[in-house]
């Protein structure tokens, strides 16, 4: 066997000893009489300091040595002879048989990235002193722009910034990393999630955020809470239609509930519209994945109805009449999102009618009779009359949609929700609408009126259906529907008045009220007693693609045993 050792060094040439004249000299590490069977030869450098090459020391890591060496004994010594002048590795040239039956059982472990404060304290200050990188990627500048900053300050790169951008932080889903970076498609939020507004996980999926930690605020703060400002705004109405009303004028309502409940709308709005400014200035990319949520979407109208019910209930003390360019202002953003959401709904697309179709559709209908009942008032007449009959085409086909239940419809659930109370929204905010567009209480509205109280009978008497639901933002569903259906009854009674009316006027009201103020002292005291109101938002943190199972192969006894395993893996996903 020939064992040669060589090396390039620069600046002095190497001195080669060939040994295989001193055959004859005997070794003092040999017996005497002792002679080599086969020459040596060997060469040495002029001087160590002169060469390239890393000096060892006292800390250099053995376990590298050994892993480098073992990597250049298993080349073989078919690249002897292919050794660049530059290279400073050590092979040993063996015979072909003893490769053969060299073997390697085991590999070299990983090691965890290092701590930045050198110590194992150093995660427990990390955890205090450093912001988490977990959420990067759902930030709009994605923690890069501070990191801009904090170099351009002059600030010291602290060792392990390496790590910085999810290689330390982000071990625990690395392979999750590159999900949330992209949307997923519709069929992926139905395969991942359940429930009625698809915002449960399935126990067989996983998130692209930590799902045993509390995420940040705004990331939890969804586009439904607009909910609250929708319920709280109706209420102002009610009260504004309650206390001008023929019908109503024995209660002597004063405008001063309505100024007041006016004013607490406007506040709640403008609170919720800064909150979600910010997550979208902040957390751009879950504000994308609500908007492309089969059901989310359909909220992204809420809160220009919310803006288009407080104009329609503002106080005459605040404003004895309203700018006609306001109504536009209001309905462009509404009027693109329609153009929108129905050209999806007609295309044979994923997001086909026949396929999202789900009670918070509603939402996208509600905004064209809100605004052309808000039109008509002030005097307007085309622009109301066309939003007006966008609505009720668009409000045909999907109620006959919902209504079928079609067996290719995913997100309808199989038990009743609160947010089924929005099939009364629609027809009661439409036939006010129509009657202020035709300036009377006409045949039509009275058929869209009589509708609509046959479905909010039709849900009231399957109350108990509705129970058993965790309380969320989405109980708030039930306060817009039932304070339209008490403005349209006290409208109808103007036309029809009698004791039953009135009655009805009476009794809708107060259910709407109480209703309401019920839902407003439970969301206060889950905001700000039981802080439970905002859970972690599932819906926005699905991969995009489901995660494979992690397969481990065990090479036990050979190729065979790898090629079993893999077969069986693919059985088990198929």
């Amino acid at each position: 066997m020939e064992a040669s050792s060589s090396s390039k060094f620069v600046g002095a040439p190497a001195r080669n000893v060939d040994v295989s004249n001193l055959a004859g000299m005997d070794s003092p590490l040999q017996p005497p009489g002792f002679r080599a069977a086969q020459p040596v030869s060997f060469s040495l450098p002029a001087s160590p300091g002169s060469s390239g090459l890393p000096t060892p020391t006292a800390t250099t890591d053995s376990s590298d040595l050994r892993r480098q060496a073992m990597a250049n004994a298993a080349r073989g010594p078919h690249r002897l002879a292919a050794q660049d002048t530059g290279s400073s590795s050590v092979r040993f040239a063996r015979p072909d048989r003893e490769r053969d039956r060299m073997m390697f059982m085991s590999q070299p472990i990983p090691r965890p990235p290092p701590a930045r404060a050198g110590s194992r304290a150093g995660r427990g200050r990390r955890a205090t002193n450093w912001p988490d990188r977990r959420y990067d990627s759902f930030k709009t500048w994605s923690g890069k722009l501070e990191r801009q900053i904090t170099h351009q300050a002059g600030a010291p790169e602290l060792p392990g910034d390496e790590y910085a951008d999810g290689a330390g932080d982000d071990a625990f889903a690395g392979s999750h990393r590159t999900a949330a970076t992209s949307v997923p498609e519709v069929d992926r939020f139905y395969a991942a999630l359940e429930g009625p507004e698809l915002d449960q996980l399935k126990p067989s999926e996983d998130l692209v955020l930590p799902s045993d930690a509390l995420w940040p605020f705004l990331l939890r703060f969804p586009v439904g809470a607009f909910g609250v400002c929708m319920g709280v705004s109706s209420q102002a109405i009610l009260w504004k239609t309650a206390a001008t009303a023929a019908p109503t004028a024995f209660l002597h309502v004063t405008t001063g509930v309505n100024l007041a409940l006016w004013c607490v709308a406007v506040a709640l709005t403008c609170a919720v519209s800064a909150t979600y400014l910010c997550k979208a200035a902040l957390y751009f990319e879950a504000v994308r994945r609500e908007y492309y949520h089969p059901v989310r979407v359909n909220f992204f109208f809420a809160p220009w109805i919310t803006c288009l019910m407080l104009a329609t209930g503002a106080p005459r003390a605040v404003a004895a009449e309203l700018p006609r360019w306001l109504w536009y202002a209001l309905m462009a953003p509404l009027l693109c999102l329609a153009l929108k959401i129905y050209g999806q709904w007609m295309s044979g697309g994923q997001r086909r009618l026949s396929k999202v179709a789900n009670p918070s559709n509603h939402l996208s209908v509600l905004g064209n009779f809100v605004g052309a009942q808000l039109g008509a008032s002030m005097g307007l007449r085309e622009g109301p009359v066309f939003f007006f009959a966008v609505g009720v085409a668009h409000y045909a086909v999907l109620f006959v949609t919902l209504y079928q239940r079609l067996p290719t419809n995913e997100t309808l659930p199989r038990d009743l929700h609160p947010v089924f109370f929005l099939f009364v929204a629609a027809p009661t905010v439409s036939c006010v609408a129509l009657a202020t567009i035709a300036g009377e209480f006409g045949l039509a509205s009275r058929l869209a009126y009589f509708v609509g109280m046959f479905l909010y009978a039709s849900l009231a008497v399957r109350v108990n259906f509705f129970r058993g639901f965790r309380f969320s933002l989405a109980w708030w569903a039930y306060t817009s529907p039932m304070a339209g259906a008490a403005v349209a009854t006290i409208r109808y009674a103007a036309e029809v008045d009698n004791a039953f009316t009135r009655a009805m006027c009476v009794a809708l009201s107060a259910v709407a009220t109480l209703t309401a103020c019920a839902l407003f002292a439970t969301t206060v005291v889950h905001a700000f007693v039981l802080r439970d109101l905002f859970p972690n938002d599932i819906a926005i943190a699905i991969t995009e693609r489901k995660v494979k199972p992690i397969v481990e192969l065990q090479e036990s006894g050979g190729g065979d045993d790898i090629e079993a395993t893999n077969a069986g893996a693919t059985a088990a996903e198929a």
